[in-house]
């Protein structure tokens, strides 16, 4: 077995350069990725190239899928493709009452090899999922429903781009400290020094539970797993049951990569349920949890919050993104870049813009004064046309997730004045996708019957075009929504200075990320790690950020050993 000095030299021969460069990149806030974007990158050194990644993940199918983990008392499954097919893979079913006790045995270890050590071990899993992102993508595609494209850059390299992010951020608490022995000596005028020799540990607050998500498995997931493993806690992973695999594949990449460098592999392990079984619950309030990553709904995300008080507790829940359309001067820039954020995967983001306030009386642009009916309108016709061609289409919505997404999408239609009725578009490769284009709903925003359409989430493919008497009223009721409702994301188009002062402001006192005149090929829902902060923790949306100190300083404490010198 290799020892933990013999680790970290060949591990920092391949990876140390990554994590320097990766510290320096959250300092500067730089554009930075180490995990190529493009398919055509893959295939050389070791890498799976898109073939053999299709092939990687077809071998899967129908199988069962071992993990070598303790506690295995049965195997379970069930997931079913939103584009149709069943995987048919079988995963192991653990016995938590064995499993957790193994996960804990390798704790002290893990913990003395130091948090340099811990962070290179982490950059090779990472590496060695980046080399097979072609499979991840599958894996992604057929379980959450995006597109394939989708697929490949937010479930790989833009997944592992976070996961490296949390690392980073957690070598960089972990050292803030000096770690080993130092000497301290206060001076006692005439009488000996007093002396002492101090030694500081961080330590790992316990075993950490991921619980992950339908539609991001990798991408949200990713960060809590790595923060928690990087600052010396075991992570227990529980997928969402409709997206297993993604998560599945992460845990035994990280087992082989834990085993090799000399660890114990249970320092990582999935916990999968039966159907109907919900486990997320009962481990949740299990003792030896202490910290939780939770992706998901804001009514079980405050349950944890409220029952979880054993674990450190970190959650992205719902929230009513917003976009401001005060003025602007690139109208036609403004409904294309609009338009592709409220379509790109079936808007089932948790940073899509759901609601768009327009004054009623209208607005100024570089074309002329437009009408609230005309914004609306041109909006729908820049949807419509950005989605008018199926092989377009189907390649920027994917397939929608799971009927709850359809059921909301029907009856959003119910709730006001249709601008832009949502279509059904075939996809010829997988027919039984349920694929759909984005409904645009007016409303009126002084009416309460709209107020309480607009004022939920609703979450996919829907928009809604909010009437409001002047670009004060939107402000407030940004404001309004953001205290109470949360949001990932807010967005706003204005030319006046006044006017984009008003709206930072706002978003500064409720802490909400806000991009302003969003026209070109940056969108408002989508982030950059090492750059963009995902989620402020600061609104009811969610509670951390993804990702800064704050996200990962909690998952350890530095305990500290005085000896007399």
């Amino acid at each position: 077995m290799a020892t933990a000095l013999q680790t970290t030299d060949r591990l920092a021969e391949k990876h140390r350069s990554t994590l320097d460069q990766a510290l320096d990149t959250i300092r500067t806030r730089a554009y930075w990725s180490p995990y190529p974007e493009h398919p055509k990158a893959y295939g050389a050194d070791g890498s799976l190239d898109a073939a053999a990644g299709l092939a990687a993940h077809q071998a899967l199918l129908n199988t069962r899928f071992e993990l070598d983990q303790p506690g295995t008392d049965g195997w379970t499954g069930g997931e079913t493709s939103p584009y149709g097919p069943s995987l048919g893979i079988e995963y192991p079913h653990a016995d938590i009452d064995v499993l957790l006790p193994a996960m804990r045995a390798g704790t002290a270890a893990w913990r003395d090899a130091g948090a340099e050590t811990r962070a290179l071990v982490c950059l090779e899993i990472l590496a060695r999922i980046s080399a097979r992102t072609h499979e991840f993508a599958h894996a992604v595609m057929h379980t959450s429903g995006q597109a394939f494209m989708m697929a490949f850059q937010a479930g790989g390299p833009h997944a592992q781009d976070r996961g490296l992010e949390a690392v980073a951020y957690a070598y960089a608490e972990q050292t803030r400290t000096p770690v080993g022995r130092a000497g301290w000596s206060k001076p006692q005028g005439k009488r000996d020094p007093l002396e002492l020799s101090k030694e500081f540990t961080p330590v790992g607050r316990g075993v950490a539970l991921v619980i992950g998500c339908n539609t991001f498995p990798t991408w949200n997931g990713y960060p809590g797993l790595f923060a928690s493993l990087a600052t010396g806690n075991p992570v227990l992973v529980k997928p969402h049951p409709r997206a297993v695999l993604p998560l599945a594949l992460t845990v035994r990449v990280a087992r082989e990569v834990l085993a090799e460098a000399g660890f114990d592999p249970n320092l990582v392990a999935l916990a999968v349920e039966r159907p109907g079984e919900g486990i997320a619950k009962t481990l949740a309030v299990r003792p030896e949890i202490r910290i939780i990553d939770y992706t998901g709904s804001t009514e079980f995300g405050d349950w944890l919050e409220a029952n979880a008080r054993q674990a450190q507790v970190y959650t992205e829940k719902a929230g009513v993104n917003t976009v401001v359309v005060d003025s602007t001067d690139d109208y036609k820039g403004m409904l294309s870049n609009l338009a592709f954020s409220l379509s790109l995967y079936s808007g089932q983001m948790c940073t899509t813009p759901q609601n768009l306030l327009i004054p009623r009386e209208g607005i100024t642009t570089d074309q002329g004064p437009k009408s609230y009916d005309e914004v609306v309108a041109d909006l729908a016709a820049a949807v419509g046309g950005l989605l008018g061609d199926d092989a377009r289409a189907n390649g920027l919505l994917g397939a929608l997730v799971n009927p709850d997404v359809k059921a909301r999408l029907e009856a959003a239609a119910g709730l006001g004045e249709v601008a832009l009725a949502s279509r059904e578009v075939v996809n010829p490769e997988y027919p039984d996708a349920v694929v759909r284009t984005p409904v645009i709903v007016k409303l009126d925003g002084s009416k309460p019957d709209a107020q309480a359409a607009y004022f939920s989430e609703c979450f996919g493919p829907v928009s809604f075009a909010v009437s409001v008497d002047s670009t004060d009223d939107a402000l407030e009721l940004l404001r309004r929504t953001v205290r109470e409702k949360g949001a990932m994301t807010v967005g706003a188009y204005t030319t006046s200075a006044e006017t984009e002062r008003a709206v930072e402001e706002v978003c500064l006192e409720e802490s909400a990320q806000l991009s302003l005149n969003l026209t070109g090929g940056v969108f408002v829902n989508q982030t950059a790690a090492f750059s963009d902060f995902h989620g402020s923790g600061g609104n009811p949306a969610a509670n951390a950020a993804l990702c800064d100190g704050a996200f990962v300083s909690n998952r350890f404490r530095v305990v500290e050993v005085r000896r007399q010198a």
